[in-house]
């Protein structure tokens, strides 16, 4: 297999490169409509890496290596222009030039650049989606490479942002507030998220701070638009992972976009210790169609249907860890089976009504209906061996000692279904120097959940204390809830200038909670300052944010409800700097921000995998501090690389908890355990995003992927109360791909063939986990038969190797 994948690495490269040719000297004046010169308008020939930047006077002198070649003028602002050149022999040309301008961009630069700097929130470039190698293929990979963004799963879509869990952060699709299914306990059970890569125009994200107009929950906020495409456009991706096709139609009032979706990473979970007939099986339909019945008002209907089965019959697992001092092998021989599987449906319905030029208002409409199952029956015979040091020839691979044997049996029958519902207004209104916001949302939510598990240990003596001919009946659950959770909320916000250089943004949000029957206000403030040079922001934000109770948070891991629960509260502050300035050859942009937040009222947590499991009836205290920074740029023209760190303190007190400890003596001391690490205190997180050119080409093309998170406090399961004493090892992981786009516009040669059908043809080879590390994403906790307890780490993916093809259809209209 490792030599098909060689030889077709060595095709993708092997394409001939054309020689060099007699030198063509292009030289011309660059103007605009009123005949006026243009500075700095970048002059290219494609295809051979030659480029300038016109004068003050709007000149420029270029050279080709060949004679037919062709030359792109670009300039912000301006529409580019390509002008082909065909000479018989070498010589010099004269081509002066006007430039058009591009009203549409020059508005999109405006607007952007008010938005961010009044909204706290980063622009994420869409054009890397499809260049960053990944193993979920989800939307939410990108984040990973954002600062204040940890995760330490590449098979989960889930993602922890400052101190923060995977449920409290919102995401949006075109203004509908999107949640994800609640029984996955794994990343390997995870299908496609909810976000199709294929159909999203723009996006942008706030890792904290962010405005009153969006909801409440603690940590983050990721607002996607599927916006009207330029143009008809048939896409389709395929590779060994899954497939994907979406469709792109614009009419003269309307537009439609379709997506389909597979996935399938049977290849990619082979690669766990956990050996077995994985069957994964992942796919969704999704359309956006929207009608313009007017200048005035327009309709728009999003439909989304998403269904996953996750099948496992296990065979057995090894594995091996330990220190050089001591080795030590679990090996597990399964029977049984795992059947997991999730359905959603659904959609949203929002009219658009302009009734003035400076007034939009929206009226959203969604439903979506969720129904999970989790079916598994598995009996697992262990052995847990003590490995003699040193090395054979056959590695460590005889017994000093046996630790522990044993059954145990795991068995579930569980089933929820969720139903969301929901209704809003949302207006702006542009005046001469602010922008006024207010909304309005009613969200109906029902739950119906049957829980029916249990965990059976025949320890034999080894596991737990020695009782020979005793079993061990562990977390047996079976209970039935029926709940009913209504959300009132409302916002005010208003943006305005207060002088030429500061903006000030203010707003409030309020709530009410049927669950919790509170009412809460959320103050939310942000300003901002653009000194003279224009060339740097200074941000201050405040706020506080308030997450009411949830279906997820109420229930305990027995499947007990706290109904009593109130809202999570958090006090934010944090203040950014941003600076574009001119180095390494380019236009990089410097961003950082420092960040505070104190809650006086949070619920404690586990974390297993992806899986959250609140302590529903306990109530905490916390602090979460650090900063972010991050710089990026063109450091290889039209290839965007990024480097981000992230530093980061979280931890928390739970109220009122304790312990009895005795000492050798017998004597009891009552121990208040006082502050302890968060489950996501991750200190460092370190990421690198880069791409560069190969072989002098810049049709090929690598693309780099690397992440690292420090260590996770965790503590045993069996623990009688919470410590963070052990923790998950540092994640480390380095992706690359390799692409090459055949039909690019600076490619000297095209193939005829796929010239005629595609506007873009691209390969790309991935190598994913290059190193091959084993990161471990969780522990399988073993008392032996002197009572001492063992971490069993479960490891993540190893290497693996993905080729796929993203195609773009020729429009034939």
């Amino acid at each position: 297999m490792l030599k098909a994948y060689l030889l077709i690495l060595a095709l993708l490269l092997g394409f001939t490169l054309v020689n060099a040719q007699p030198l063509v000297r292009v030289t011309g004046v660059v103007k605009d409509l009123n005949l006026d010169p243009l500075q700095q308008v970048t002059v290219a020939v494609l295809g051979q890496q030659e480029s300038t930047l016109t004068a003050p006077d709007g000149s420029y002198t270029i050279y080709s290596k060949t004679t037919s070649f062709t030359i792109k003028y670009n300039l912000l602002g301006y529409k580019p222009v390509l002008i082909k050149i065909n000479e018989k022999v070498a010589g010099r040309i004269v081509k002066d030039l006007t430039l058009i301008p591009n009203i549409n961009e020059l508005e999109q630069v405006t607007v952007t650049n008010k938005q961010n700097q009044l909204s706290n929130t980063s622009t994420i470039n869409i054009s890397d989606l499809s260049s960053l190698p990944s193993v979920s293929g989800n939307f939410e990979s990108i984040l990973k490479t954002l600062p204040g963004v940890s995760t330490n799963n590449e098979l989960s879509s889930q993602y922890s942002v400052r101190g923060g869990n995977f449920d409290e952060n919102l995401v949006y699709i075109n203004d509908v507030e999107i949640s994800r299914p609640i029984l996955i306990r794994n990343g390997q059970q995870e299908g496609l998220s909810f976000i199709n890569g294929d159909l999203v125009s723009r996006a942008k994200f706030s890792a904290g701070g962010f405005e009153a107009r969006y909801g409440d929950k603690l940590s983050s906020v990721l607002d996607v638009k599927y916006d009207k495409p330029d143009s008809n456009q048939l896409v389709l991706t395929t590779g060994f992972l899954g497939t994907s096709l979406s469709s792109k139609y614009v009419a003269d009032k309307s537009f439609l976009l379709m997506g389909l979706r597979y996935k399938n990473n049977s290849s990619v979970l082979n690669k766990q210790d956990n050996k077995g007939s994985y069957s994964p099986n992942f796919g969704d339909a999704q359309l956006l169609y929207q009608y313009n019945f007017s200048d005035k008002f327009s309709l728009s209907a999003l439909g989304n249907y998403n269904i996953g089965q996750f099948k496992l019959i296990p065979e057995d697992r090894e594995t091996q860890f330990g220190t050089l001092d001591t080795q030590l092998r679990l090996n597990i021989a399964y029977n049984g089976q795992e059947i997991d599987s999730y359905r959603t449906v659904g959609g949203a319905v929002t009219a658009i009504f302009n009734p003035q030029p400076n007034l939009v208002i929206k009226w959203i409409n969604s439903y979506f209906n969720t129904k999970e199952r989790e079916r598994f029956d598995i009996e697992g015979k262990y052995i847990f061996d003590e490995l003699e040091t040193g090395f054979t020839s056959a590695g460590f691979s005889s017994v000093r000692i046996n630790r522990g044997i044993g059954t145990y049996l795991n068995y579930a029958r569980n089933s929820l279904n969720s139903q969301t519902l929901s209704s809003e207004i949302k207006t702006d209104q542009n005046f001469d120097n602010h922008v006024f916001s207010w909304g309005l949302r009613l969200e109906l939510n029902k739950f119906r959940d049957e829980l029916n598990e249990y965990h059976l240990t025949d320890s034999a003596g080894y596991i737990l204390p020695y009782d020979a001919k005793k079993f061990y009946l562990d977390q047996s659950i079976k209970i039935t809830n029926k709940v009913d959770i209504n959300n009132f909320t409302a916002f005010v916000q208003d943006s305005y200038s207060l002088t030429e250089n500061t903006d000030l943004q203010v707003g409030v949000r309020g709530s009410y909670n049927s669950l919790s029957n509170q009412f809460l206000i959320s103050p939310r403030l942000l300003l901002a300052y653009r000194p003279p040079s224009n060339n740097q922001i200074i941000r201050f934000t405040a706020g506080i944010y308030q997450q009411a109770p949830t279906y997820r948070s109420v229930r305990a891991y027995d499947g007990v409800l706290n109904v009593n629960q109130k809202a999570q509260r958090s006090y934010n502050t944090s203040a950014g700097f941003d600076y574009a300035f001119d180095g390494l050859g380019t236009r990089l942009k410097f961003s950082s921000e420092a960040y505070f937040k104190y809650s006086d009222r949070l619920i404690p947590y586990i974390i297993d995998n992806v899986r959250v499991k609140y302590l529903s009836s306990e109530i905490a205290k916390g602090h979460t501090y650090g900063a972010d920074f991050s710089i990026g740029g063109e450091f290889v023209k039209d290839l965007v690389s990024y480097f981000r760190l992230s530093f980061m303190k979280a931890d928390q007190d739970i109220i009122g908890d304790s312990y009895v400890k005795k000492d050798k003596s017998g004597s009891s001391t009552t121990i208040y355990p006082g502050y302890l690490k968060r489950p996501t205190d991750q200190r460092i997180n370190f990421s690198v995003f880069f791409q560069d050119r190969l072989l002098k080409s810049p049709t090929y093309k690598v693309h780099l992927n690397m992440l690292y998170g420090s260590r996770l406090p965790v503590g045993s399961p069996q623990s009688d109360h919470y410590t963070d004493d052990f923790r998950i090892p540092a994640y480390k992981r380095v992706d690359i791909g390799f692409s090459k786009d055949f039909l690019d516009d600076v490619a000297l040669r095209k193939p005829k063939l796929l010239d005629k059908y595609f506007s873009s043809f691209t390969a790309y080879f991935e190598v994913f986990n290059l190193l091959n590390i084993n990161n471990t994403v969780s522990y399988l906790w073993l008392k032996d038969v002197d009572n001492v307890q063992y971490a069993v780490p479960n490891y993540l993916t190893g290497r693996q190797f993905n080729f796929k093809l993203i195609l773009k259809f020729k429009n034939h209209q």
